[in-house]
C-alpha cells in the first residue's frame, strides 16, 4: 500500500478477459500526447505494482480525504444492461459520493469501490510509464466521482 493512502484503501486484482480500447488526456506535466493502437504487453503482476505506483502520484490531500474506498483491478468491463454495445470504460466509481452522504450512510455502509480495468489501459498505451500515467489519470478521475465531481466537469477540467 503506498504510503500516501489511508489505511483500508485495499488494491485487489482480479479478473482476465480480452478488452477494449478508449483514449484519454496524458497526465499533466508528462509529454504525452497520444496512445498507442497495439496493446503493451504486462502481467497482472506487474500491472497492480504500477497501479501501486499510479497511487503514489495521487495527491496527499486527496488522498486524505477519501473515505472508505476500496480499489479493485479487473482484467476488462463488461457492459451492463443499458450500456451501449461495445461499451469500454478504464475504470469505474461504484458508492455514495461524498457529497451525497448523509448521518444514516455510516450505519454499515460497505466500502465504495473503485475498479481499473487492465486491458483497455493495456490497449493504449506503450509503455510502463504510459500505463502508469494512464492509471494515475484514471483513478484521479473516479477519485473525483468520490467526491461529488460530475463527468461534464471533469472532461471540462481536462480529466475526461
Amino acid at each position: 500500500m503506498p504510503a500516501n493512502l489511508p489505511p483500508g484503501l485495499p488494491i485487489v486484482p482480479d479478473g482476465d478477459a480480452p478488452g477494449g480500447q478508449r483514449t484519454s488526456s496524458p497526465l499533466p506535466g508528462t509529454g504525452a500526447t497520444s496512445f498507442s493502437t497495439a496493446p503493451f504487453n504486462m502481467s497482472p503482476e506487474d500491472f497492480e505494482a504500477a497501479v501501486g505506483d499510479a497511487l503514489l502520484l495521487i495527491p496527499d490531500k486527496a488522498a486524505r480525504a477519501m473515505d472508505n474506498v476500496a480499489i479493485f483491478i479487473e482484467d476488462d468491463y463488461t457492459p451492463q444492461p443499458g450500456d451501449a454495445p461495445g461499451t469500454v470504460l478504464l475504470g469505474l466509481y461504484e458508492g455514495v459520493p461524498l457529497t451525497e452522504r448523509d448521518s444514516w450512510w455510516d450505519a454499515g455502509s460497505l466500502p465504495d469501490r473503485i475498479t481499473i480495468f487492465r486491458q483497455p489501459i493495456l490497449d493504449i498505451c506503450e509503455s510502463r510509464h504510459e500505463v502508469i500515467d494512464e492509471v494515475a489519470i484514471t483513478v484521479i478521475h473516479e477519485i473525483a466521482h468520490h467526491f461529488g465531481i460530475g463527468d461534464d466537469r471533469l472532461h471540462e477540467l481536462g480529466w475526461g
